[in-house]
């Protein structure tokens, strides 16, 4: 269910990347103006992740999820009744605002139902979800689109979170009152929760409290230095493409590809880890070998600028977002890692408010390099950034004397 609701939350985001080349001819946009149009989206994205972080941590997961799906799904039927620059830039706020409450959800809800062996798995199978959103979008919207004209492509796409709705309500519950589980699953999941609490039995703790630890940065950086380089990639591939001299059409026909390798980054990184941890290894030096081995992947951005084969540059977003969704994985798992169930969601939005305003400030810089110099500069950048993060994040992310008591596990 949490793949599912990745998948439509991407798809309802991504129609207008699609459509990105012929809505900027069909309205004069620039690229500064696009970007803006982002910005829009990541405003209301980025802060409302962390409001929708405490939120979750106060009303549940299921709650919480129906808000989220019921807002971006809405959100992004009314897009169709766009007229300009000004009400596209309203309704992706909206957009953005409904669907900044999946993240946090998703990874409460691998916190509630997932022991610690397993959580790598879990999260890369709902967050692989964003990837194969990207992927399908271009075979869904596009042909909408030439058939029957952009307003439809945003209507249609929205009507996918009512139906997955329907499946959510009935079926997710958290373990102790589930309907459908038996008394020893319930059992088991229990016990590995209630050896979580033995270690505290602290109360929910203050966003300051939070932030004096070395461990909650530690999360924050390791989206905060990763996702502007997926948004990039997931909003600008096909401007890009234009950019690099290749053809609308043709841009369309390669975009899926950075996407479906992205798929198996996440299952590589959750993956390894859980085999890692398996065999053995501390949850955090398991976690931290993805991450490095994903920095390192994410630098081959850079030989993109010198080469003018479509394939070649397909090839080498494709490496590059692999290796991101193998870094990702790692990163939305460490707050369920690090932190008892009454922070999670907390954390989890504090680290994509963070992502966020990255993102926002990333977006608005390749919108104005992109129009004045080229996307050379841009490449450097994605690819150097992430080497940064996890360095912060190996440095930042480690057990200390309040690991095992208050809100912190170890790791």
């Amino acid at each position: 269910m949490l793949f599912l609701s990745t998948v439509i939350n991407y798809i309802d985001r991504q129609t207008l990347s699609v459509l990105a080349p012929y809505l900027k001819q069909d309205f004069g946009w620039t690229n500064s103006d696009y970007a803006d149009l982002v910005i829009a989206f990541r405003i209301a994205y980025s802060l409302g992740q962390t409001a929708f972080g405490r939120l979750l941590d106060r009303i549940g997961t299921r709650q919480g999820m129906t808000i989220s799906v019921v807002w971006y799904s809405v959100a992004s039927m009314l897009t169709a009744l766009a007229t300009g620059w000004r009400s596209f830039a309203g309704f992706r706020f909206l957009l953005g605002a409904g669907e900044s409450g999946n993240w946090p959800a998703a990874t409460k809800a691998v916190s509630e139902w997932f022991p610690k062996r397993e959580r790598g798995w879990a999260t890369a199978l709902f967050d692989s979800g964003s990837s194969i959103g990207g992927a399908i979008a271009p075979f869904l919207i596009a042909p909408i689109y030439f058939r029957w004209g952009w307003q439809p492509a945003f209507i249609i796409p929205g009507l996918l979170g009512f139906f997955w709705l329907i499946a959510w309500r009935k079926l997710y519950h958290p373990p102790e009152s589930h309907p459908r589980i038996s008394p020893e699953e319930r059992e088991e999941l229990l016990r590995d929760k209630q050896e979580d609490q033995n270690e505290s039995a602290a109360s929910r703790p203050s966003w300051q409290q939070l932030l004096r630890l070395p461990q909650t940065w530690g999360t924050i950086i390791a989206r905060a230095f990763t996702d502007p380089v997926w948004f990039f990639i997931a909003d600008w591939f096909a401007i890009y493409l234009v950019a690099r001299g290749f053809n609308a059409e043709t841009a369309l026909f390669a975009f899926w590809i950075p996407f479906l390798a992205a798929d198996l980054g996440n299952f590589f990184g959750g993956g390894v880890s859980s085999w890692l941890i398996k065999r053995g290894w501390p949850v955090g030096r398991a976690r931290k070998a993805v991450i490095v081995f994903g920095a390192a992947g994410m630098t081959l951005l850079i030989p993109t600028i010198f080469t003018n084969s479509l394939w070649a540059i397909a090839a080498l977003f494709a490496v590059s977002t692999f290796a991101y969704a193998s870094f990702s994985t790692m990163a939305i798992v460490l707050a369920p890692d690090l932190f008892q169930n009454e922070a999670v969601a907390t954390v989890s939005g504090m680290s994509g408010t963070a992502a966020g305003l990255g993102t926002i400030a990333a977006t608005k810089l390749i919108g104005y390099v992109a129009d004045h110099y080229s996307f050379a500069p841009i490449m450097v950048a994605a690819s150097v950034i992430p080497v940064v993060g996890a360095v912060l994040v190996l440095l930042l992310v480690r057990n200390t004397e309040q690991s095992g008591r208050g809100i912190l596990r170890r790791i």
